[in-house]
């Protein structure tokens, strides 16, 4: 997993192993960066017309079913466990069974001041004609007053795709964009683009195969179908 960004390295280091990569110019469509074919991922990245930082994308497969993923999803304080380099994660407020605002701290560089935000996340559960889980999530900046010493995210925002498929797996369709705020220089924060979503994607994996989630009988705040019982 490669966490160069945030793992408090020196950016320049950082920038050195990664700057290759970065020459070619992005346009506004998606570019394959990784293909991780022994685990099913893919992740690309493009430019938006008139935008410094780029988008990102995420396809993959993983081994679980969609009940265990919401169980990982829905469990706030465990992001310090598996997202890209949280420091706090928690539940401001349940507005329903399905829509929730958390709070995460994202460590940052050396130097540079931790980054807050408050994301406002929607879920869209599966029905007859829609068999898949859709996650909305949005940054709500002004949800809370500016933290002392953080510097408030204005975008962390994505939206997730969760289709159940035989045999225990799901597929996850991923895009999104983040802005981390702040003096960061854009090529700092396109490694973000960059390694976040595979990171984030593999730490979701490894979460989904944790017995406390496998084995969990508790109930939902809403109904999940797996690919056998689809409605």
């Amino acid at each position: 997993m490669n966490l160069v960004l945030w793992s408090g390295l020196n950016p320049a280091f950082a920038y050195a192993n990664e700057i290759n990569e970065l020459r070619p110019a992005l346009s506004n469509e998606w570019v394959l960066i990784k293909n991780d074919k022994r685990r099913q991922i893919k992740t690309y990245a493009k430019l938006e017309d008139e935008q410094r930082i780029r988008s990102f994308k995420v396809e993959g497969v993983l081994k679980a079913k969609a009940e265990t993923l919401v169980r990982v999803l829905l469990d706030f304080a465990s992001y310090r466990d598996w997202y890209w380099e949280v420091q706090e994660s928690k539940l401001l407020k349940q507005v329903s069974p399905t829509e929730y605002y958390l709070y995460l701290v994202h460590r940052a560089p050396y130097g540079l001041p931790n980054r807050d935000v408050i994301l406002h996340a929607v879920i869209e559960p599966q029905t007859s004609k829609k068999p898949y889980v859709l996650l909305t999530v949005k940054a709500a900046p002004n949800f809370l007053p500016i933290q002392p010493k953080l510097v408030r995210m204005p975008a962390e925002n994505m939206t997730i795709k969760f289709t159940p498929l035989a045999n225990n797996l799901v597929q996850i369709d991923a895009e999104g964009f983040i802005d981390p705020a702040g003096k960061v220089p854009a090529w700092d924060a396109n490694l973000i683009q960059r390694n976040a979503p595979y990171a984030v994607t593999l730490g979701l994996q490894r979460m989904a195969l944790q017995e406390k989630y496998v084995l969990s009988h508790s109930e939902l705040p809403f109904p999940v179908f797996s690919y056998d019982n689809l409605p």
